[in-house]
């Protein structure tokens, strides 16, 4: 999603770029710019999935996309279904991805990132993004990361 998001504001700029002086930008704030990734990229009907599984992509989202993004994936889950959201408690220091090699196993994968960290999120952050479930679990590893798993 990190890599899509890159090349949508890419095209983004280079159409605003091309605009001429005095046309309407309004489409191109913030909040309008989130509002059509989420249209072209997440255009599922609500409720269609059980689950969602968020790694650590809200550590790296600009507000307005990350509030929208969080807002998105709770009208996208059924309810009684969950999302499970992991966040850094601490900067990272490098960006990896992560494959799912079987039920027991993931491979961690070194990778450059489109995007630094914008922020580490404080628990009362994180309870507020998925207010609309009705129950929450959440604990820091070992390895800094804060897991939340989150039952609509």
């Amino acid at each position: 999603m990190l890599m899509t998001w890159k090349i949508f504001l890419d095209a983004d700029e280079q159409r605003k770029a091309g605009l001429p002086q005095d046309a309407d930008r309004s489409e191109m704030t913030p909040a309008a710019r989130a509002e059509r990734f989420l249209e072209t990229t997440l255009g599922y009907p609500e409720q269609t999935f059980d689950a969602i599984l968020m790694w650590d992509i809200l550590d790296y989202l600009d507000t307005d996309l990350m509030t929208r993004l969080a807002t998105r994936v709770t009208s996208l889950v059924r309810d009684g279904g969950v999302v499970f959201a992991i966040f850094h408690a601490r900067k990272p220091e490098s960006f990896n991805r992560y494959r799912v090699l079987d039920a027991q196993n993931l491979e961690l994968i070194p990778a450059s990132c489109p995007f630094p960290p914008q922020r580490v999120f404080q628990n009362r952050e994180i309870s507020n993004l998925f207010c609309r479930y009705r129950s929450s679990k959440t604990f820091v590893g070992r390895d800094q990361l804060r897991e939340g798993l989150f039952v609509k």
